[in-house]
């Protein structure tokens, strides 16, 4: 009985192994992308941010580089606008996208497919030029002067992009526009998922429409929320292009942000790549740190 159960075990013992095979050989590609392009810079990246030096001569020099963050008063400036962006911003398009997506998923409002399509564009338009855009819309002479000059609510026009405490207010508004929509999207298709009956059971109890944003969707959408916080956070502690292309980090650095620090650091000043790799895992941390935070605060125990 057991010479011939061999047989049989060593037979599917061979076909374990070749289906391992077989799986091994599908994901092999991606494990090594993902190994070579994302984990050996972050690997390379953490050893950089050990050693000094101007250019390609670098030494190390332990954790001088962590202790000098400490010191610096444009890493704080820079730390402090892009936590002040996070703050003010993140919020205010989440609180927007959640309202777009609750009017627009109105069974009973006409041109729905016009409005999605217009709130949902700004996510698709390049970087650079919306920014560009916003640079000119925002200038002394742009229309956003103008506008309010024509409308008596100013007697003279505003310096948007010179103004330390105007220009912080010209970049939140830039990322808010261009990533409401992209928000909204996740909101949107999750609602179309919930049984309407839900709605309608809370009508008949009385409940009110607000009660029930309150009490019917923000509950049911807390996963989605949660993973747009998250996604938001992640990219609103990379802002880049917009304080690039908008304020360049001016006016003296009143808008400077982490990531910009960085490319300053890299390509702008004297080049210190071991200190830019000190600033970039600066960014690391908060993201994991704020993403615990949300994780619990959230409630989510997975």
């Amino acid at each position: 009985m057991s010479q011939a159960s061999n047989p049989t075990q060593q037979r599917t013992f061979a076909q374990q192994i070749r289906k391992n095979y077989i799986g091994w050989l599908f994901i092999i590609l991606s494990v090594l992308g993902i190994s070579l392009f994302y984990f050996y810079p972050m690997v390379q990246a953490l050893l950089l941010s050990l050693q000094s030096g101007m250019g390609s001569t670098l030494e190390y020099v332990g954790l001088d580089n962590y202790v000098r963050l400490f010191n610096d008063p444009t890493f704080i400036t820079a730390l402090t606008n892009t936590i002040l962006y996070l703050l003010i911003q993140v919020p205010v398009m989440i609180v927007l996208a959640l309202i777009f997506s609750v009017l627009l998923n109105d069974p009973t409002l006409k041109f729905k497919g016009f409005f999605r399509t217009a709130i949902f564009l700004p996510a698709v338009t390049s970087l650079v030029a919306y920014a560009v855009i916003f640079k000119y819309l925002f200038g002394n002479d742009g229309l956003v002067n103008d506008f309010l000059l024509s409308m008596n609510l100013i007697s003279q026009p505003l310096n948007w992009l010179s103004d330390p405490f105007l220009a912080k207010i010209t970049i939140i508004i830039a990322i808010t526009w261009r990533w409401t929509g992209y928000n909204m999207i996740f909101y949107l298709s999750a609602l179309q998922n919930v049984d309407k009956s839900m709605y309608e059971a809370a009508k008949i109890d009385g409940a009110s429409a607000v009660q029930q944003f309150f009490f019917i969707t923000i509950p049911l959408l807390k996963p989605i929320i949660l993973f747009t916080s998250i996604v938001s956070t992640i990219g609103t502690l990379q802002l880049f292009d917009e304080v690039m292309n908008i304020t360049s980090g001016g006016p003296g650095n009143a808008t400077m942000t982490i990531s910009m620090y960085i490319y300053n650091l890299s390509f702008e000043y004297t080049p210190d790549f071991g200190y830019a790799a000190t600033v970039s895992y600066v960014i690391l941390i908060l993201v994991v740190i704020l993403s615990f935070i949300q994780f619990k605060v959230a409630g989510d125990r997975d």
